[in-house]
């Protein structure tokens, strides 16, 4: 399970990297105060969904931008949920600076079991996996 994460937060940190080749044109919408969403935390959370959706259909996901989106296999919600936040700094991308990454997560009955932090800026990985660090 945590290879396909990080393949899932390569492919979202694709998606930041070119986008932050053109910041100047990237559409910016406002949740709260100091509280923003970009297309581009839409795309790379969509990429991350498509991802794991694909290797684990029977999996729930909750998304910072989409919310809970129950299992496709069974339209529930299941006992593994990944939990997304796909532009974890959002505000630093919109402004240019380069403190941001992608940041998934699996509970499994409501316990953390893997986690994945990427930085897609200096290309650095963390992983966590309960009981082995």
């Amino acid at each position: 399970m945590l290879n396909v994460a990080i393949k899932a937060a390569r492919r979202a940190g694709n998606i930041i990297n070119r986008a932050s080749l053109n910041s100047e044109r990237i559409q910016v919408t406002r949740k709260q105060h100091n509280d923003f969403v970009t297309e581009i935390d839409q795309a790379a959370e969509a990429a991350i969904i498509d991802t794991l959706k694909e290797a684990f259909p029977d999996h729930s996901f909750l998304g910072e931008e989409t919310g809970e989106t129950p299992s496709s296999t069974t339209n529930q919600t299941s006992n593994h949920v990944w939990i997304i936040d796909p532009l974890d700094g959002t505000t630093n991308f919109i402004h240019g600076f380069p403190q941001y990454a992608v940041s998934i997560a699996l509970a499994v009955d409501g316990v953390l079991q893997q986690a994945v932090v990427y930085d897609p800026n200096r290309d650095e990985l963390f992983t966590a996996t309960r009981g082995a660090g």
